[in-house]
Parts: structure tokens; sequence; C-alpha cells
């Protein structure tokens, strides 16, 4: 059977976009759900992070829209800001062939007032968190009337995240018939109960994880106390020396006490919480994006929507509370190919985790030497990179383009030292090497914006 994207009934605009874009064959989780999608079927998705989800219920909704008409027709529901705020990128890349297309993405952390005024304007797909886009069905400035597609993105993790009632009243509040669709890394009884309750003859598909043994190489090592286990991920960080790690970890305390210690000892690290404030957190994340930032330390639930391509290695400071959980984190390294390495710290008390993870993975957990201890004399790993925030963004007009172009125009430094760059409402962002720090700030002091001067200031923890 052909995975060709031009093999299923796709708009033409979609499909020119899809080839421009450089998408030819579908992945496994695409090949099997999009056809079901387009159609009409209620579909229950099982598929890791990185499987390239976003893109099959994204061609799916885009394919019904019908652009004359500018009432919300399609909702996708994450679990956190950041999955949505990816979600939502990618949906606009996906729709930017298709004509006047507008999509809202509405979350916690933001002004309720300016997400109000955009609806009232209208808008076809919105993307948002289960508290914000239950709040605006209770107040009524969100009317669902024409809604033809619902998306629970994450399923599993916004029940973990206690988002039940959120759930239930914006199920109840909208019209049926409507196609659900239905996206989750596990399948646990309460996603399985939630999925009798609000889709009609689902059909399931699951695709196994594309990281096994081949792509993720996994080391174990048996330590005792916290301080312990704070030296073996100092030792490991300095045996690897990795441009991007994240260390997980099962509680917010934790991830405070390893960040102290880290920082305290030279890493460029910084952890990631659901107790941050909404800015710190979208800043946090820019900068390991950008690899301004070595390391992230990080709760499971705080690392939902991490838009890392190329991730050296993940450290488990505890094992994960389940087998599952296990390989979704480890699932983040040796992607598109590559080959990634996972490190996981246990002790005695961890003996229950230990064995379900040895009869989910079907092999023997053993703990291995730690690397030698003369390591902790050695420098740490820094990045190459440095994050400038600019005080402009998408309300001011400002495109990738326009920054790339005020760094490297005349007299300009060279476009290879130019990252990354992330575009928000009323800021932006660009990554730009050390080598080139002081050139770059200056020259984007004197360019000018909308006749007001480009100002770029460091961005650091």
């Amino acid at each position: 059977m052909s995975t060709a994207f031009t093999s299923i009934d796709l708009h033409p605009d979609l499909l020119r976009n899809i080839d421009s874009l450089g998408l030819e064959e579908m992945m496994p989780i695409q090949a099997a759900s999009l056809p079901l999608i387009l159609s009409g079927k209620d579909v229950i998705a099982q598929s890791k992070t990185g499987s390239g989800k976003t893109v099959a219920f994204g061609l799916g909704l885009l394919q019904k829209i019908d652009n004359q008409d500018l009432r919300v027709q399609a909702l996708v529901l994450c679990p956190t800001r950041e999955l949505a705020d990816q979600v939502s990128k990618v949906l606009r890349q996906l729709a930017r062939t298709l004509p006047n297309i507008k999509l809202l993405t509405l979350c916690g952390g933001m002004p309720s007032r300016a997400q109000v005024t955009s609806l009232s304007h209208g808008a076809h797909i919105v993307v948002g968190t289960p508290g914000r886009i239950a709040k605006h069905l209770r107040t009524e400035s969100m009317n669902v009337d024409a809604l033809q597609t619902l998306v629970l993105d994450e399923g599993d993790r916004m029940l973990e995240m206690g988002f039940q009632d959120e759930l239930d009243t914006i199920i109840n509040a909208l019209p049926k018939p409507r196609q659900t669709l239905l996206f989750s890394a596990t399948y646990p009884d309460t996603i399985r109960h939630i999925a009798e309750r609000v889709m009609t003859q689902p059909v399931m598909v699951k695709v196994e994880s594309a990281h096994d043994e081949t792509s993720i190489e996994q080391h174990f090592y048996k330590v005792g106390t916290i301080d312990e286990r704070l030296i073996a991920v100092r030792l490991l960080l300095l045996q690897h020396r990795p441009e991007s790690a994240v260390v997980f970890c099962n509680t917010k305390i934790d991830c405070r006490a390893v960040t102290d210690e880290l920082i305290e000892q030279g890493f460029s690290a910084l952890d990631l919480h659901g107790d941050l404030e909404q800015n710190d957190r979208d800043e946090t994340l820019i900068r390991f994006a950008n690899k301004s930032l070595s390391i992230l330390v990080s709760t499971d639930v705080a690392a939902r929507g991490l838009d890392i391509d190329s991730l050296d290695v993940v450290i488990n400071f505890h094992l994960a509370h389940d087998a599952e959980l296990h390989v979704h984190r480890i699932g983040r390294t040796g992607r598109a190919g590559s080959k990634g390495i996972a490190y996981s710290l246990f002790d005695d008390k961890e003996a229950s985790k230990v064995a379900r993870l040895e009869e989910y993975l079907g092999q023997s957990v053993e703990g291995e030497p730690l690397p030698n201890s003369e390591l902790l004399s050695t420098s740490p790993m820094s990045p190459t990179m440095t994050t400038l925030k600019i005080n402009a963004g998408r309300k001011q007009k400002l495109r990738p383009g326009n920054i790339l172009g005020a760094l490297t125009g005349e007299d300009g430094i060279e476009g290879s030292k130019v990252g990354k760059i992330h575009i928000n409402d009323k800021s932006s962002y660009v990554a730009v090497s050390n080598s080139i720090l002081k050139p770059a700030m200056e020259k984007l002091s004197q360019e000018k914006w909308k006749g007001r001067p480009l100002k770029g200031w460091l961005l650091a923890g």
C-alpha cells in the first residue's frame, strides 16, 4: 500500500503545500489514521511524542474548513500552553496555501479580554487549553454552533492534570453530530471511559514507538542517597557533554534541587515545572530550543509540548511511575534516525518500578558503574549560542525574515551565525553565535521597525 500523501484524497492546495514542505511519505501514524479521519470517522490514535500526529489531525480538520464561514469549525484541546503553541505553529504551516484561514490560540496565562475581542472577530480553528476554553464557553464569548471537529491531543495528560471537569463542560457545550479525534501516548482506563462517552463508533489505531534498542542506548545506575544521585547526574553530563539534555524528575522539589546543584557547579541549566510564571516557562523553552541553554530539568507534565528536534541525552533522576511513561520520556532522544542515549538512576526502594520496567522492556535492568569521579574536576560544557529578545513581534508585523535581514544586511553578520527565530505577539527571540554576540546587538540597535528602534537584549537565567 502506498504511503505517499498523493495517494489520499487531499485538497490540491494542501498537497501543494505538503510538497513545498518537503513531505512525501506519510509517517506510520499518518498512514494509519489520516484515511480514516478524511472519511469522517471518529478515531482513537495511540502514538508517542514525535510520531507526526499533529500533521495527521491537522490535515484532516483543514480539509473540512469552509473559509467563507468565519465561525469556529475545529477545536483542538491540549494539556499545556507549550503544546498548544506547538500545534498552532504546525497548523499554520499546513494551512499557508489555503486562503484566509484564521486560527486562534487560547490559553491561560494570557489576558482573557484580548481573547474575547479576537473571538468576536471570528475564527475557523481554535487551539487551546481546557481551562481557558471552558471559561470562554461558560461566559458565551466563544460560539461553537458550527463546530465540525473536536481534537483531544494528549488526552492522557489532560486527565492526569485534573482537567476532567473542564473537559465535561466543553464536551457538553459542543454540537452533535461532530467528528471527535483522540490522540494519546498511553491508553489508560480513564481515556477508555471518556472515549466511550464522547465518541461515536470510534476506530482504534495504535502505532508502536519507532524507538527501540537500535535507536536509543539505555544505561541504568544504582545509587543511594539524593547526594549520590546529584553527583551521578553531574558525572553523566560531564562524560557525555551533550548540547541538549533533559533531566526528568518526579517532583517539583527534586527539579529545584537538581537545578540548584547544576547551576552551582557551573552548568547551563534551568528548571521547568507547574509553579513557574507563564512568561518564564515560555522563555526557558525558547532558550532550550535555541541551544542557548544546555540542560532542562523538568517534571513530566511540564515537558509536554517540548519541540526539540535533536535531544542528545535524557536522564531519569528517579524512575518514572510506570513503564509506559519511562518509554515516553526516553523517546524524546534518538529521533529522526539519530542515536539517542538515556541514563536512569534507581535504588532499592524502586524495586517494584524496576520489575515493571523489566517486564515491559523485555530485558534485565542491571546497575552499571558510574563514570570515574575524576571527571568532577573538569569544567562543564557551555552553550555556543545566546538568545536575544527583541521588543517587537507578531502584533507589529515582524517576521523571521525581517530579523534575519536586520542582522545580515549591509556590513552585517554571517547568516550561518544566526540560529532559530521565534516570533511571539509582542516580542521576538533570535539565537546568535556567542562569537558574534556584540556585533549582533550593535546591528539590531541600528535598525528600526515601524519607526521604532529594534532593541535586542540578552535573555539569561
